[in-house]
């Protein structure tokens, strides 16, 4: 594979090490495969991805602000993102005050803000766009895609308490496919995983960097998935299976 490796620790391992430190008692994940977990990949040993990770330039940002529980998760795909975007930002979510570093982030000039998020809960429905601006690519200013990762409950209290989001456009996407995620599933079939939005999101920049890594994120999460399946039903991972077959093409150069 041509990408080179993902500098480690990125920032949601680092916000994951973080959350460690003010735990009082281990993180227990429910349903996933048991045993000794690879730091890099948060997978089994035994079925460790990090050789496949990685790591793209790319024009635009993504900011996850992340419920409390999610770094810990196996099964969080925020992790990925950071694996492939070389600007993916992580900070945790509070109710009661904003990260310092990431009100800096959002003040910081070389970047435009949208929050991604379904257009049907905001109000006024004028904040809502569901493609970006034609100005966006003659402003000067690289487009940041917020992510509420969460579950869908949590996120949706995560919109209305995060005043500090208020002003920024709100992205509502509007994908044609299902889901393809198969580690965590929401009742709806609209609802995508946090990866698959920042590929969505990625994608929409228009930017051909962003496009690629929009595309590899896709064939990343597809990978990931294979691995962690195989871990739990106990077999071990098919390097040549279709999923990282597509991986492989979507990272040769163009």
């Amino acid at each position: 594979m041509s990408a080179s490796p993902t500098p480690f620790p990125h920032a949601v391992a680092r916000l994951r090490d973080a959350r460690l430190t003010r735990s009082t008692r281990p993180f227990l994940a429910r349903g996933g495969p048991k045993g000794d977990r690879c730091e890099g990949c948060r997978l089994r040993t035994s079925h460790c991805m990090c050789a496949l990770r990685p790591h793209l330039p790319t024009h635009a940002g993504v900011c996850l602000v992340m419920h409390d529980a999610e770094p810990l998760k196996p099964s969080n795909t925020g992790w990925l993102i950071a694996d492939v975007v070389q600007d993916t930002f992580a900070f945790g979510w509070s109710r009661l005050a904003l990260d310092p570093g990431l009100q800096a982030l959002l003040q910081d000039p070389q970047w435009q803000p949208y929050l991604v998020f379904p257009g049907e809960f905001v109000e006024p429905p004028e904040r809502v766009i569901h493609t970006l601006p034609e100005a966006q690519a003659d402003s000067g200013r690289r487009p940041l895609f917020i992510l509420l990762d969460a579950t869908w409950s949590e996120a949706r209290k995560m919109f209305r308490k995060s005043p500090y989001l208020d002003k920024f456009p709100v992205l509502s996407l509007q994908p044609e496919q299902f889901s393809r995620y198969q580690l965590r599933r929401s009742k709806r079939e609209d609802h995508f995983c946090t990866s698959e939005v920042a590929a969505l999101c990625l994608e929409l920049s228009q930017h051909p960097q962003d496009a690629r890594a929009g595309q590899v994120l896709e064939r990343y999460l597809e990978v990931y998935t294979h691995h962690y399946l195989c871990a739990k039903n106990q077999v071990p991972p098919n390097p040549h299976s279709p999923a990282h077959q597509r991986l492989q093409a979507a990272l040769q150069p163009s």
